[in-house]
């Protein structure tokens, strides 16, 4: 039996003022657009989710380990303009929780301005700049609104929540492209850019006291849709780079050199009733001249297998097997383990996911989730510093709203 007590620290204070300031947004903008006070154009979104969740060992954001944590929570504002017919603006502000690995509170998570250089029925060319959502397989454009994503959590073998903000946007600039033929719909994306480095769990997974900083890097990514969307496939690459500057410590740390590249293949069926998506990503990872520790040249890889059912309008269910290895000349972890002196199961995770959402009424969503995870592959340092479980349960209940 779990006893569940609810303090209001500042944190919690501070999310449930936002809430309710957002009441009154939404009806002054409302009355605004009513009475042209803003441009027909101008586009004002946002939305807000809270979940609770509980592990039977480890944790995952929050003290989750044989309690329930309320520590992740979102809340965003979301607008655009579009100044002249190929010029439009956006940005989005974001308010996020989500235990040690994301207590930044407010930040801007995306803002850019997009212009098409050529538009027709069948096509368009175009370049984006700013702060850049990242286009990375299927879901990382859209994984920052609970009501876009296919679970409360995304498949971990491919998007890792842990460094969330790393991954959804980066600093730089777009060239992209859309074509319509009669065989389907061709997109293109080729950017370079400056990834971000403020996930606090990106340095810890590699050495205490270090710094990181992101450098040039480019990323690339070719769809094809058939039929509207019914038939989707895409693969995308990138190669991104960072560099980690050592904080004043006790021992000596050199200024070493991050190299992550993703190839991520991806494909999806949607019918009426149900969809069918799988990605599998295979991941280099290169780390050189930290000083502490040798360099290495590891090559990972990552997949899942996901189905989604929708009994009617209101209820879907969800069943998804999803597998992470941090490296594949070693699969199990025991050289790492030998190496290290660490678990060998904290080199890899393998996930069994059911879950089920309820549409309670339009934008309120209620989504539910059990995992059954074997390994530790794709948990934080920060909240799991010691001993941990190789055999874990994870469940999850999430409401949110879009507006």
């Amino acid at each position: 039996m779990y006893v569940v007590k609810f303090s209001l620290n500042n944190s919690k204070k501070l999310f449930i003022c936002s809430v309710v300031m957002v009441t009154p947004f939404i009806s002054n903008n409302t009355i605004a657009a009513e009475k042209n006070w803003l441009p027909d154009s101008v586009q004002i979104h946002g939305f807000l989710s809270q979940a609770l969740i509980h592990t039977s060992d480890n944790n995952f954001f929050g003290t989750t380990d044989d309690n329930i944590s309320e520590d992740f929570r979102e809340l965003g504002i979301n607008g655009s303009w579009r100044i002249i017919p190929d010029l439009q603006i956006a940005m989005q502000v974001v308010w996020r929780d989500a235990g040690l690995t994301d207590e930044q509170g407010l930040r801007i998570d995306y803002g850019l301005a997009d212009y098409h250089l050529y538009s027709s029925e069948n096509g368009m060319l175009g370049i984006k700049a700013g702060r850049v959502p990242t286009p990375l397989g299927l879901y990382n454009e859209t994984r920052d609104v609970a009501s876009t994503r296919p679970s409360i959590f995304l498949p971990q073998s491919v998007y890792f929540d842990i460094n969330r903000n790393s991954a959804l946007s980066a600093d730089g600039g777009y060239f992209y492209g859309e074509q319509n033929t009669d065989w389907g719909d061709f997109s293109f994306n080729v950017g370079v850019i400056v990834p971000r480095t403020d996930d606090p769990d990106l340095t810890v997974q590699l050495a205490k006291n270090i710094q990181a900083y992101g450098d040039p890097s480019w990323i690339s990514r070719l769809n094809y849709e058939w039929h509207g969307g019914e038939v989707r496939f895409a693969i995308t690459y990138a190669e991104f780079n960072a560099h980690f500057s050592p904080i004043p410590a006790p021992f000596k740390l050199n200024e070493g050199r991050l190299q992550f590249k993703p190839l991520i293949f991806s494909a999806q069926y949607n019918a009426e009733k149900w969809s069918l998506t799988g990605e599998y990503d295979f991941r280099g990872q290169r780390l050189n001249n930290f000083g502490l520790f040798p360099d290495s040249d590891t090559t990972g890889e990552g997949y899942y297998l996901q189905g989604i059912y929708r009994f009617t309008s209101y209820v879907e269910g969800m069943v998804r097997y999803d597998q992470l290895i941090w490296d594949k000349d070693d699969k199990h972890g025991d050289k790492f383990a030998a190496k290290f002196g660490v678990p060998a199961y904290s080199r890899f995770a393998k996930d069994w996911t059911v879950g089920l959402r309820f549409k309670i009424i339009p934008g309120l969503l209620l989504s539910t989730e059990y995992h059954r995870i074997n390994g530790t592959g794709t948990i934080s340092k920060l909240e799991n510093p010691e001993s941990t479980k190789q055999h874990w349960d994870l469940y999850a209940v999430m409401l949110s709203y879009d507006f």
